[in-house]
């Protein structure tokens, strides 16, 4: 029988298709290329096109964010500030009515003396606080935020002290026609016409060395302590006047307290130590910012006749605002400190807080003021005392 050597199987065409099947064999390879190409390339692309979206929009909504300091009120721009010489009559004038049809908001002017024109511009919108950093050198207190900010004309009594003398004179200059039931000689108008009861608190952040600060401090406040306009406790209660002075930065807790029988400068407490379990809460850390330690001990005691402000940095004590909103926790801690605040008869006050987006501030203040906060902390005059708090509103990312 005859061996027949068998050939090796060689594959068959498709004759049908007309194709190889090496040929089909690289087609099919080739799609299974393109399609994991597309799939992974296809997912990053479209990564690329959302990111430059979202990119986009935050870029605008910083722009929004900086335009209230590029496009100032029209009332600001009514009146030429650059040019004081210019009807000094009529600016000097305006300048003591300018609260006279505002109504106070409970908002603090971060860095006041950064205004174009400081305290005046604060108190046109409304703001009941206003800040002012006050550094020693040559026996005079000069504002600024840094030394190299600082110039000769720029001082605290010009700045503060004096046109509030001179407003607060103006206003209670004629008590002629006020009915007998508000006739008081120990009560005195406020520097707005429409609460005239209301304080401006007058927040003074000692830079350099707190305790040689201090005496300059309390001898450039004797016009308005020797006119009755100054807050003031007098070791058994509290006796509210047009103007109440706080002192924070290095200011040394245990000064405002030395006096126990009249205290008319008043500390700045620090918030994050007054933490209070909320009802029905978790507990919650409580961490440090360094706001109002100096000159105080782990066993100091902050009421109403040693302090008036309780503040902290939102950012060091509650922490970073992720997905666009506050957190439950660190609800808890915010409704713990204003509780721990408030028993102790404190105005509750947070710095540092986000500033842009714009919504992301907006719901932040929101969110605050409905915590109980007592006072707004910002440099959007225009948008803490024109917000309409009443409101609900639609939090977009645009607005």
């Amino acid at each position: 029988m005859a061996v027949r050597r068998r050939r090796p199987s060689v594959p068959r065409a498709d004759y049908e298709t007309g194709r190889l099947p090496t040929f089909e064999k690289r087609r099919r390879a080739w799609r299974a290329k393109k399609y994991v190409w597309r799939k992974r390339h296809g997912a990053w692309g479209c990564l690329a096109i959302v990111g430059f979206v979202v990119g986009c929009v935050h870029i605008v909504n910083v722009g929004l964010g900086y335009l209230p300091l590029i496009h100032d009120d029209p009332a600001a721009a009514a009146l030429d500030w650059s040019q004081p010489n210019q009807a000094s009559t009529d600016m000097a004038s305006y300048l003591l009515d300018v609260t006279k049809d505002v109504t106070p908001i409970p908002c603090h002017s971060h860095n006041d003396y950064w205004r174009r024109v400081p305290l005046y511009d604060a108190l046109r919108w409304g703001c009941t606080g206003v800040e002012a950093d006050v550094w020693l050198f040559d026996e005079d207190l000069f504002v600024g935020h840094s030394t190299q900010s600082l110039t000769k004309n720029h001082t605290f009594t010009s700045m503060y002290v004096d046109p509030l003398v001179k407003m607060l004179d103006s206003k209670n200059k004629n008590t002629t026609f006020l009915p007998p039931s508000e006739l008081n000689s120990t009560a005195k108008l406020g520097v707005f016409d429409t609460a005239p009861q209301q304080t401006l608190v007058l927040l003074v952040d000692f830079k350099n060395d707190g305790s040689q600060i201090w005496p300059y401090v309390s001898s450039q406040l004797a016009t308005l302590r020797e006119k009755g306009y100054l807050t003031y406790y007098d070791g058994a209660a509290i006796h509210e006047g047009p103007i109440t002075v706080v002192a924070t930065g290095n200011a040394p807790f245990s000064l405002v307290v030395a006096n126990s029988t009249y205290r008319d400068i008043f500390f700045d407490a620090p918030l994050d130590r007054l933490y209070v379990e909320p009802s029905s809460s978790d507990a919650a850390t409580v961490s440090t910012s360094g706001q109002g330690t100096v000159g105080t001990t782990p066993g100091s005691h902050f009421d109403s006749t040693n302090s008036f402000y309780a503040s902290t940095n939102f950012q060091a004590s509650i922490g970073r605002i992720w997905w666009g909103r506050i957190s439950g926790r660190q609800r808890e801690l915010i409704r713990g400190q204003i509780k721990g605040a408030h028993e102790r008869g404190l105005k509750a006050r947070y710095w540092g807080a986000p500033k842009w987006p714009i919504a992301l501030r907006n719901r932040v203040w929101w969110d605050l003021v409905g915590l109980g906060v007592d006072y707004l902390n910002g440099d959007d005059l225009v948008g803490m005392t024109r917000f309409d708090w009443s409101v609900r509103r639609h939090w977009s990312w645009l607005r």
